[in-house]
């Protein structure tokens, strides 16, 4: 397999988690979600999730030296050495630099930022219809599902519900906060002559096989 070091970036309901399942299929390399992550601590209630819980639903991000720890522990783990795929991280210019400074400790640099774009509109549209699996965390859009099938999962059987963080108004502040905060690591990434701006506005596999394709080039 293909060794990688890819960050996937874009806003929240870009499809990005589908996307990384892919991509981890086709390269054999580990997906590291930063949402999936606090969300799991917040479920097991750590010390790190409860104080990311309060950050999560207000629809503000998690503090950078919260994020910054907990990343750079899972990146240190072995299975990592053979390539990854970031989903979630960085979200802040502070978090780019520490994640520079981590890979350069490993002998190692991020050879892509994957950046999948989707007008605002489609964004809240998909949000507002997204739901996922209690147990095995797969993700569904309502308006895909049949009505026997919008209650259990279909993979595992698991109940479906909606996060709080994709409720309401608490959307809109996520797409305001990542537009503010997280659009200027594109110009960061642009800068490293890494950057691959995607149009996610397709087909699952349309943009798939886009994205693959431009990985498989990378030397």
């Amino acid at each position: 397999m293909k060794t990688i070091y890819i960050i996937l970036m874009g806003p929240p309901g870009a499809g990005k988690g589908t996307q990384a399942l892919l991509l981890q299929e086709a390269f054999g390399i580990p997906h590291i979600s930063t949402g999936d992550m606090f969300r799991e601590a917040v479920e097991h209630k750590t010390e790190l999730g409860i104080e990311a819980q309060k950050y999560m639903e207000a629809g503000h991000l998690v503090p950078d030296q919260v994020t910054i720890g907990i990343v750079a522990e899972r990146l240190a783990q072995p299975e990592c050495m053979v390539g990854f795929l970031l989903d979630g991280f960085p979200r802040t210019a502070i978090q780019a630099d520490a994640l520079d400074e981590v890979m350069k400790n490993m002998g190692k640099a991020i050879e892509a930022a994957v950046n999948i774009t989707v007008p605002n509109n489609i964004l809240t549209e998909r949000i507002a219809g997204r739901v996922s699996c209690s147990e095995c965390k797969s993700v569904y859009n309502l308006k895909s599902l049949s009505e026997n099938q919008k209650e259990t999962c279909i993979k595992c059987g698991g109940e479906l519900i909606q996060r709080r963080d994709d409720q309401g108004d608490t959307v809109l502040k996520r797409l305001e906060i990542y537009e503010e905060q997280t659009n200027p690591l594109l110009d960061f990434y642009r800068g490293h002559n890494i950057l691959i701006n995607i149009d996610g506005d397709r087909e699952t596999t349309v943009v798939f096989e886009e994205v693959k394709s431009i990985l498989e080039q990378i030397e």
